[in-house]
């Protein structure tokens, strides 16, 4: 198999990776897409790198491939309680504000998107505070929709299984209630309570599409450490699909190094790396 990722090779796959993912490609990044693409390489039974991309942008290869593809080029990294200010921020000041001013009076169910959810740890992190304020809160209720452009994350985002040094930031508390203990002593792991689990619906997105076909509106999105990999026209497109699905009063929580600052979008910052639309 020949390991050399072209010039012209390299070429064509960053510009097709940012045409339909929206993700930068720049000639530093060569050596990691050589790494990574290798895998799939092996797997077709291909020689070369060219081999791979004349299979990519055939019809069958669109088809068959570009999931393959999106899995290993995507990077998925994520924790439970994640910067844990904004689960804070989110009970007691976005919630309550909310709830005040009868955002989703009539329903009384909080919607919420984690976009970008990854392996599912924000999502059910999220699921878990919330719990949290329905028990102190017999009328509340909350749904929250999860996506990802990768099939891989989704699938172990469902399965709900965790190995357990991941689970170091959750709370003995949090413990208790909402993860159960596997009995394999060699591979422990943990899986979070059905309960919780039928709270998240898993869906896959992909961020470059004109209509997200969400079935409605939502009150909260949380999308953090996601647009990093975006140059900022693509991140300003991505910010104006959002608030076409926030509703007016909502709330977006970006990632610790990310930020709007100049972008022509109807939202505020009310504190660092949290906006509202006005």
């Amino acid at each position: 198999m020949d390991v050399n990722l072209s010039k012209r090779d390299f070429q064509q796959l960053s510009s097709f990776i940012y045409d339909n993912l929206g993700i930068k490609m720049p000639a530093g990044k060569s050596t990691m897409l050589t790494g990574r693409l290798s895998k799939r390489l092996r797997a077709l039974s291909l020689s070369t790198f060219s081999e791979y991309c004349d299979f990519l942008f055939s019809p069958e290869g669109q088809e068959e491939e570009m999931v393959h593809l999106i899995n290993v080029i995507t990077t998925n990294k994520t924790d439970f309680f994640r910067e844990p200010s904004h689960f804070t921020y989110l009970t007691q000041y976005a919630l309550p504000t909310l709830q005040n001013q009868h955002t989703f009076a009539g329903r009384n169910s909080l919607k919420i998107w984690s976009a970008g959810c990854s392996t599912g740890e924000e999502p059910y992190t999220l699921a878990m505070v919330l719990a949290e304020v329905q028990a102190m809160q017999p009328g509340f209720s909350f749904d929250i929709l999860a996506t990802d452009i990768s099939t891989r994350v989704l699938d172990i985002a469902r399965r709900a299984v965790y190995p357990m040094g991941l689970i170091a930031p959750v709370t003995q508390q949090f413990r208790k209630k909402y993860l159960l203990k596997g009995t394999n002593r060699k591979n422990p792991q943990v899986r979070i309570v059905p309960e919780l689990r039928k709270r998240v619906r898993f869906g896959r997105l992909n961020f470059m599409a004109e209509d997200f076909g969400l079935p409605e509106q939502v009150d909260v999105i949380f999308c953090r450490n996601v647009i990093i990999y975006f140059d900022k026209k693509t991140q300003e497109k991505l910010m104006v699909k959002f608030c076409r699905y926030l509703n007016p009063g909502g709330f977006l929580f970006l990632g610790h190094s990310e930020s709007l600052h100049g972008y022509d979008t109807p939202l505020v910052q009310v504190a660092p790396t949290i906006y509202r639309k006005q």
